[in-house]
């Protein structure tokens, strides 16, 4: 029956134990030192539901924890972490198993032991080929979203030498036993005289057992007990090193915390500021961020995944979110102490972080308004930092405090404020787009409807998507939908002015909705603007505005699939889907979209690329459809060449805000004749109408829709993710 003693070869093994008092105290005082650091910040109310959150963590954990989920989207660099982090996993639970069995209760005997052993050997190996591929990714292949500092090359060094030397242990062992079996059955006489071919099940150790085959019996004995010390201090040692310096591999301690507490409100919601009890509005010094945000700062790794996949940083602007999230670390680090003995001291103030401006100095304004907002990076980040809450409190001090803004965004601003939405110029008004619409009422007229249909801005005032909403008007009128409009007494929804940074607009702006939806008793909300849809769905509800808020392509399939909707004409083109980034990312909806599209006959689909949760921005968020796009490359103008890369005639979308993005870059592009951006619900209307603005259209009474209806994406192709 295979076994072998915990401290064989080793006199006085047991100091280990004492060993161990040290390197706790060590750690236990690294992790106080860091908590007073992340202290320093002001309270957030993120452990105000922690049974929920570790449920939460649970089930998340699994998958995004075990199974790597967001790491092996990417499978190189998945892998390599996967191996790493697996490997030594199952080193910690050998140790831990290990003393178990010596001290509480043998069972690491026989098939058992084998079994183990063969497992962590395996897995040892795994490590070995993870670091081996890491510092061939680092040092040979460079990417340029990973930057290399000396902790990198150590933490590498000391995992790679901590597992060979327990391969050489290992091995020094089996040889040992090889050469003298009689030795074997002296230690267990129960057991017998030691069987070679148990040696196979340590793979590891068992090819460096026949390297140190020709050693001598005395050669073998003290190689094993110099290197078991060796190997046992230089993993202490390790702990204690990063407990002391924090360096990168401290993130197996912070990482899985910042998943446990990472927000509990929807993803598309940012946090409200109760602007009656604030002191100040926004963050412009490194303490006025939560100290949850400041745990953020701690928690990544450098990996760079949100750089690699930020619209901003690769059209050329100067926002890299990777480096501003190192580049607030490394000024929280600087300041920190000053800030943790002033606070000790009673104090608020830190002449250390007052003589440094955090906006300014350490993050440019030009970094803070070049965010879209289209949370890519945090969709990536394997640690669920929180990009756009920073990004967002920095605007809000630029705004609010130092009336610091675009000059664009000023004006859209100020439109808002004046005439209660952002289009300045525009000679229209709110019901223009539905003069000869039938069916439609005022809920000022008629309040006994199905639906309200909460227009937007856009949809109302712009020429061009004031076809679009006409034409999502004809697609309810022909459902026999009773909706009705609030006309004149609709107001912008707000959401430009909260991620520009005027909290204070955007709440009168929700209030007064959330009045006048109450007023007219309005159930059920249909919105054609994702950002309208987000804003309604997840952020009125922070001030009393609980509603059923349901975004028109979500409506669509739904009276598609309940055949209220008739499709009849249609077209031979291809057509490819944009998903907007506050209906994919922020709220999830993927499918539905692309189940319309796949419903109108004749309807050829074809992926981008970049689609669904990778789905590339079109510029327009965080704003920045009122602001002007200086540096680099347009962003809209990006998507466009991918969308072009289909060879798609259409590039179907499902937001007012991206529609007129694709119209200005196909236009620039001089692209008008090969592509054109048609809502959704253009499509839709002129299926059902034949009045589709494009060539070979078809007639045929049967719908695609049932056959696409339970799929993720229509044919021809499957999402890669």
């Amino acid at each position: 029956m295979a076994t072998r003693e915990i401290f064989w070869n080793i006199d006085y093994g047991f100091i280990i134990y004492f060993l161990i008092i040290p390197v706790v105290i060590a750690l236990a005082y690294g992790i106080y030192q860091r908590y007073r650091l992340w202290r320093v910040g002001q309270p957030d109310s993120r452990l105000d539901n922690l049974p929920q959150q570790i449920l939460t963590f649970a089930v998340t954990g699994v998958v995004d924890g075990l199974v790597h989920r967001r790491f092996l989207r990417e499978p190189y660099p998945g892998l390599i972490h996967f191996f790493i982090f697996w490997g030594a996993l199952f080193f910690l639970l050998a140790a831990f198993l290990d003393f178990f069995s010596h001290y509480i209760f043998e069972f690491m005997q026989g098939a058992i032991y084998l079994g183990i052993s063969f497992s962590v050997d395996v897995l040892g190996i795994g490590v070995l080929i993870g670091v081996v591929f890491a510092v061939y990714r680092r040092y040979i292949q460079k990417p340029d979203r990973l930057d290399n500092k000396p902790e990198n090359a150590i933490a590498l060094a000391l995992i790679f030498v901590i597992v060979v030397t327990g391969y050489f242990i290992e091995g020094l062992r089996i040889a040992y036993f090889t050469a003298n079996p009689e030795i074997f059955e002296e230690i267990y006489p129960a057991i017998g005289p030691y069987d070679p071919s148990w040696a196979v099940w340590s793979p590891g150790g068992w090819v460096f057992a026949k390297i140190f085959g020709g050693v001598s019996s005395g050669g073998l004995l003290l190689a094993h007990r110099s290197l078991w010390w060796f190997h046992t201090i230089l993993a202490f040692g390790a702990i204690a090193y990063v407990a002391v310096t924090w360096t990168i591999l401290a993130h197996i301690v912070v990482a899985p915390f910042n998943v446990l507490f990472r927000s509990s409100r929807p993803k598309g919601a940012l946090a409200p500021v109760n602007l009656e009890e604030a002191e100040t509005f926004g963050v412009d010094k490194i303490s006025g961020f939560t100290w949850k945000q400041l745990f953020d700062l701690d928690a990544c790794t450098r990996c760079g995944r949100c750089q690699d996949i930020c619209p901003a940083y690769l059209s050329g602007k100067a926002l890299s979110p990777k480096k501003m999230i190192q580049d607030l670390k490394q000024h929280w680090l600087d300041v920190g102490p000053g800030l943790v003995k002033a606070k000790a001291g009673g104090n608020s103030g830190n002449p250390g972080e007052n003589s440094i401006s955090m906006i300014g100095d350490v993050i440019t304004t030009e970094i803070i308004w070049d965010c879209t907002t289209c949370r890519a990076c945090q969709e990536v980040c394997p640690v669920f930092i929180e990009h756009i809450d920073k990004i967002v409190d920095m605007r809000r001090n630029l705004v609010l405090e130092q009336a610091e803004m675009p000059e664009s965004a000023e004006i859209a601003l100020r439109c808002m404020e004046e005439r209660g939405h952002t289009c300045k110029g525009t000679t229209a008004c709110r019901i223009d787009w539905f003069s000869d619409i039938g069916g439609a009422k005022l809920l000022s007229e008629d309040q006994d409807v199905e639906i309200l249909y909460f227009v937007g801005c856009s949809a109302a005032l712009e020429d061009r998507n004031m076809k679009v909403s006409a034409s999502f008007g004809r697609i309810l009128q022909a459902a026999g939908v009773k909706f009705g409009l609030l006309g004149e007494e609709e107001s912008c929804c707000g959401e430009p002015a909260r991620r520009m940074g005027n909290e204070y607009l955007f709440q009168m702006q929700a209030r007064k909705n959330i009045e006048t939806f109450k007023r007219y008793g309005v159930k059920k909300i249909v919105v054609s603007c994702p950002h309208g849809y987000n804003t309604l769905k997840n952020e009125y509800p922070q001030f009393g505005g609980e509603f059923e808020v349901v975004h028109h392509s979500q409506f669509i399939a739904e009276l598609i699939k309940q055949g209220r909707l008739k499709l009849k004409n249609g077209i031979v083109q291809k057509i490819t889907y944009h998903d907007a980034c506050y209906l994919g990312r922020h709220n999830d909806v993927y499918n539905e979209p692309r189940q319309v599209v796949a419903a109108i006959p004749g309807a050829q689909f074809k992926e981008m690329e970049r689609h669904r949760s990778r789905s590339f921005c079109c510029g327009a968020g965080g704003g920045h459809m009122w602001m002007e796009e200086t540096a680099g490359t347009r962003i809209s103008e990006m998507r466009t060449d991918q969308a072009l890369a289909t060879q798609a005639s259409v590039i179907a979308t499902a937001c007012p805000f991206c529609l007129q993005m694709f119209e200005d870059a196909i236009k620039a592009k001089e692209a008008s004749d090969s592509l054109k951006a048609m809502d959704i619900a253009e499509l839709v209307a002129g299926a059902i109408e034949g009045d589709l603005p494009v060539s070979e259209r078809v007639n045929t009474e049967q719908s695609q829709y049932e056959e696409v209806a339970g799929k993720e994406t229509p044919q021809e192709e499957q999402p890669k993710e």
